[in-house]
């Protein structure tokens, strides 16, 4: 997709303001944005039992063949993610929809394209991260998955950051941030705080699908997505310090 194509289909969508960047550039708010966020703003800091890692293979195979929950019975096709496996940026969603099942990839479909142009407003290719959810089947319906099943995939998502060594975390809509952050506060005092799982920044940011839905909310996305950018340029100063 061209770039004045693209700038076509996100005024379409309400984001007029969300013009392609890159990493290298400041981050600028739109116009018309409201929120302002501080990095000084400290989120709870979350540790977990962490796993005993294996190689990427091993680890594609397990969750391919997984049966420890009832979720296997209904699915066409685990969705282990995609993209860079030395990734810098980690983009957790919450489990796949009906697309997602039947092509074995996360975020496909209208919320999946959307979250593409999201990524290249701030100068990211799908291909430069690594995109995978809290749960690697499509729960029934698309309902929301149960606390068990969430369980079942908590191996499986703790192995894959730890072999992807994130520097820094995009948790994608409500259910992945509390699950990541293993706190029941709503999306909305989440937002706009740097939180840190196992030492690693997390930013907490809207699902596209919910995006597609309220189009109120998509200033308040880009806002979420430059603090985002922001904290990451930070980390990167901070590596270039101790490097020098």
């Amino acid at each position: 997709m061209d770039n004045a194509r693209r700038l076509q289909y996100l005024e379409a969508m309400g984001i007029d303001v969300w013009i392609s960047k890159t990493l290298t550039q400041p981050a600028q708010s739109p116009p018309s944005a409201t929120e302002s966020y501080s990095l000084d703003t400290p989120g709870p800091s979350v540790e977990s039992d962490l796993p005993e890692v294996i190689n990427w293979k091993s680890l594609q195979n397990e969750v391919a063949v997984c049966t420890k929950c009832s979720l296997c019975e209904t699915r066409n096709r685990t969705v282990f993610g995609s993209g860079n496996k030395n990734a810098d940026w980690m983009l957790i969603g919450e489990a796949p929809g009906q697309n997602e099942d039947l092509q074995g990839k996360p975020f496909v479909g209208s919320a999946g394209l959307l979250l593409t142009e999201m990524l290249r407003a701030i100068g990211l290719a799908r291909e430069e991260i690594f995109i995978t959810n809290i749960v690697k089947c499509r729960p029934p319906g698309n309902r929301n998955p149960k606390p068990d099943e969430i369980e079942s995939c908590r191996d499986y998502l703790q192995r894959q950051r730890l072999l992807i060594k994130p520097k820094i975390i995009l948790a994608v809509g409500r259910i992945a941030a509390q699950t990541l952050l293993k706190t029941d506060e709503p999306l909305s005092k989440l937002r706009g705080k740097l939180h840190r799982l196992d030492n690693t920044p997390v930013v907490v940011v809207y699902h596209p699908a919910y995006l597609l839905r309220s189009l109120l909310d998509k200033r308040k996305a880009w806002v979420d997505l430059t603090f985002a950018v922001q904290t990451y340029k930070n980390i990167e100063g901070h590596y270039a310090g101790i490097i020098r």
